[in-house]
């Protein structure tokens, strides 16, 4: 830290900025890890929760109920919500056959649960990929700037060029700090999204199975 506050003290607005940059991305890399984490462990419980107490159920109705109990993150209901929706009979939606009805709606369902899950994704990778170049820019800046300081005070020695430059490498390792845990996160997040994505893509699947055979809407449970 104490080279960090000398190049801080004898830097100029670039260098400062660059500084500041880097912490704003640190901090923001950070968030998103912790919140994505929390998130995403939430939503493969509930999943390994809630799908099979959703065939467990009854009738729909009832698998509707449970399914609300434990999707808190809301990727499930929408799928269901999907498959059991009746679309307006003056519409083009209501035109086509029922199968290719369901494979619409629950694919346009499936692709706002995977936004939702992948949040934030974008974020980190662009932090995971710049950050060390921008760590990079500031040590050439902070050396160039120290080089100047140096050549200004009229004498050069190893002395005066070895504390400054040392200090203006400090962003080099700044900028690997702040990429490292991004582009782990990212790597991570990525598969356990996959994984969610497969579960719910199963679910869809099982979902439209359902709704497009012909014995589901004669059973007297869904008439009630």
């Amino acid at each position: 830290m104490s080279g960090f506050s000398q190049l801080w003290n004898q830097g100029d607005a670039i260098t400062r900025s660059v500084a500041l940059l880097m912490l704003l991305m640190s901090i923001s890399a950070w968030v998103l890890i912790f919140w994505k984490g929390w998130l995403l462990r939430r939503v493969r419980s509930d999943i390994a929760r809630a799908v099979p107490a959703f065939w467990a159920a009854a009738d729909l109705k009832a698998a509707g109920t449970q399914l609300a109990a434990f999707d808190r993150e809301q990727v499930l209901m929408p799928l269901l919500s999907a498959a059991t929706a009746q679309p307006n009979a003056r519409t083009l939606e209501a035109q086509g056959e029922r199968a290719s009805q369901l494979t619409r709606r629950l694919r346009d369902a499936l692709h706002g649960v995977l936004r939702q899950l992948q949040f934030g994704q974008v974020v980190l990778a662009s932090i995971g990929s710049t950050a060390p170049f921008i760590g990079l820019f500031g040590t050439v800046w902070g050396i160039y700037h120290a080089l100047v300081s140096i050549a200004s005070a009229g004498t050069i020695s190893i002395e005066r060029v070895s504390g400054p430059v040392g200090e203006a490498l400090v962003m080099t390792a700044a900028g690997l700090a702040v990429a490292i845990p991004a582009v782990l996160a990212y790597n991570i997040f990525g598969k356990m999204i996959g994984v969610c994505e497969a579960e719910l893509e199963g679910f869809a699947h099982d979902l439209r199975e359902m709704q497009a055979s012909p014995s589901i809407h004669e059973s007297p449970a869904l008439r009630e």
